[in-house]
């Protein structure tokens, strides 16, 4: 085609556009503000590589199913560049319950049902590769964009034509048909779109919560401990969440999420010593981060601002903007809890193909990409809400002293916990289908509203704690008065807080 397209950013959003749009024959250009990789090491570019771009970059990363399917079908040996340079598969199987292998038989859509797990500077390093050797994809480092070319037409819509901004040292301006804003959370482009146009929305609000993370190297000879017959991996003890995240070249991290309202233990664990002596505090993490198997590398990886938030640039109708597209964090963001990022951003990419491809009219086309994120990707952004929503409650009601939960709250406390938590641990047809809208596959409640699965549910619930004993998971980890005195972190400041009302 002779359509040019203009890609603003080369991070995960950025690659995945170019991927999807470069079959099509278009001229891809991406503009990416920051430096290249400094090299094809993985453990250099993880050290070294100032990607300030992507605030989340040291965190750890799990890719879903979605993501890896596109990989798979469209780009191949991407998938295979990934796994040779150390990137890990993690099957269906690995999720399994010690029970649930015992009757194991596999599915032919379990192979679907697999993750993509590594450093994410390993897996942008080798998509960043592949994606430069595409002929019709152009990667042009150190550019930084600064507004996008627009004029106001006549309908009050902002009509955008190309980017100014800085390479350098030199002012430049590009134009093209189509430019797609992939600059990411921090990115300042639909900014302008909100200051020109009329035709814009947004909400947004807190997930409740920070994450921090500490990446470790397995020692000389040392494998990751096997998940059959050790305590699970993550965890949620309500004050905090965990997990162990398999990385590649003998790497993993471990992440910890802390709500909001724990200040104290907010502060402590940006200090590595103190974030290590905590993983060994918690059973599951223990044969990951011991001494003899491990050891941590570097420090404590803070990331805030984890806001939910929905941007529209359709209103009543009318689009916002034609010729501009925006598409992962610049649009949509929601907790990195189930790694959905990433994912987001392929999925949009794909629905911005659809779009392309359906009709060459610019209002058209911005009206369909609408529609097409609403049917597709609105429902993941309710359900991750209304979790963190339920969770910020319950982080607060914790350090309320006396506080008791109404009926009501641990009726639907239990159906989950004794319920639906229980039901996919025993059977493995519902954790297909559970697993199935975990990774974007299908509508994330839509596995629960099938009447079997449903019915099935209940049989568990209605069985009882005692019946469905060996079901339950180990305890994940000590209570917070407990882990919090010993670590030497003063347990009752936010509980006072919290009572004289901040």
């Amino acid at each position: 085609m002779s359509e040019t397209v203009l890609v603003v950013g080369a991070g995960i959003g950025g690659l995945c556009t170019a991927l999807t749009l470069a079959p099509t024959g278009r001229a891809i250009t991406l503009l990416e503000r920051d430096g290249p990789p400094p090299g094809d090491d993985p453990d250099v570019v993880f050290q070294d590589w100032r990607h300030t771009g992507v605030g989340q970059l040291r965190q750890s990363h799990a890719f879903l199913a979605r993501m890896r399917k596109m990989f798979k079908r469209d780009h191949p040996q991407l998938l295979e560049d990934l796994l040779a340079s150390g990137v890990r598969e993690l099957p269906f199987e690995s999720m399994l319950t010690e029970a649930q292998l015992g009757s194991y038989r596999p599915d032919a859509g379990d192979a679907e049902l697999t993750i993509i797990t590594s450093r994410r500077t390993t897996l942008e390093l080798v998509m960043r590769r592949y994606v430069g050797t595409l002929p019709n994809v152009t990667i042009r480092p150190d550019f930084l964009v600064r507004r996008l070319v627009t004029e106001i037409s006549e309908d009050g819509v902002v009509d955008v034509r190309g980017v100014s901004g800085e390479c350098g040292g030199e002012q430049i301006v590009l134009e093209a048909d189509v430019i797609i804003d992939c600059s990411g959370k921090s990115g300042f482009l639909i900014d302008q779109i909100k200051e020109e146009s009329a035709h814009f929305s947004e909400e947004q609000e807190s997930s409740g919560i920070l994450y921090f993370t500490l990446h470790y190297r397995l020692k000389p000879g040392m494998e990751e401990p096997p998940r059959i017959g050790n305590p699970p991996a993550t965890g949620d003890l309500g004050f905090l969440k965990f997990g162990a995240f398999p990385g590649d070249n003998g790497c993993f991290s471990i992440t910890i999420a802390v709500p909001d309202v724990e200040m104290e233990l907010r502060k402590a664990i940006l200090d590595p010593d103190f974030f290590h002596n905590l993983t060994l505090q918690l059973p599951g993490l223990v044969p990951w981060t011991n001494a003899d198997r491990s050891e941590p590398v570097g420090r404590v990886h803070g990331m805030g601002d984890l806001i939910s938030r929905w941007r529209d640039v359709v209103v009543d109708g009318k689009p916002a903007a034609r010729g501009y597209f925006a598409l992962g964090d610049t649009l949509v963001r929601t907790n990195p809890l189930y790694g959905r990022g990433c994912s987001f951003a392929a999925a949009s990419a794909q629905l911005l193909r659809s779009t392309l491809e359906e009709s060459a009219d610019r209002t058209a086309r911005s009206l369909a990409y609408h529609k097409r994120l609403h049917e597709e990707l609105r429902p993941y952004y309710i359900n991750q809400r209304t979790q963190d929503r339920s969770a910020i409650k319950r982080a607060r009601q914790a350090l309320t002293p006396g506080y008791k939960k109404s009926f009501r709250a641990r009726l639907i406390e239990s159906f989950f916990e004794d319920g639906v938590a229980i039901a996919v641990r025993n059977d493995v047809d519902l954790l297909r289908d559970a697993m199935r809208g975990f990774h974007m596959l299908e509508h994330p409640n839509k596995w629960l509203g099938r009447p079997r699965n449903l019915a099935r549910v209940f049989y568990y619930w209605a069985r009882g704690k005692k019946r469905n004993a060996a079901a339950y998971p180990p305890k994940p980890g000590p209570e917070r008065t407990e882990m919090l005195k010993a670590l030497s972190v003063n347990f009752q400041s936010d509980i006072d807080r919290i009572a004289q009302g901040a």
